[in-house]
């Protein structure tokens, strides 16, 4: 039988940014425990009139064994936007 794997007891924030220039809205990047699974979450969060950030319905969750996956997608679209000419060196918007 395998070991067990470690169950997260909150929510874990690995990297959070901004994904346009107005800084209203962040993605951020979460990895928890959830029944028993341990998830990965890009979801996107905005800020209230306070300045707390609170998360939205757009974003997607998947089992942290797919992030090899993801991480495949990420890279071959990020080729492609090059390739097609649509990054110039390092830009961010």
């Amino acid at each position: 039988m395998g070991t067990r794997k470690p169950e997260l007891i909150e929510p874990v924030v690995v990297d959070r940014f901004f994904p346009s220039r107005d800084r209203k809205n962040v993605i951020t990047t979460t990895l928890q425990t959830f029944k028993g699974h341990t998830l990965v979450d890009l979801r996107k969060h905005v800020h209230d009139k306070e300045g707390k950030i609170h998360p939205t319905a757009k974003g997607i969750t998947m089992k942290v064994t797919r992030l090899s996956d993801l991480q495949n997608a990420i890279n071959k679209a990020l080729a492609k936007a090059q390739e097609l000419g649509l990054l110039d060196g390092g830009e961010t918007e």
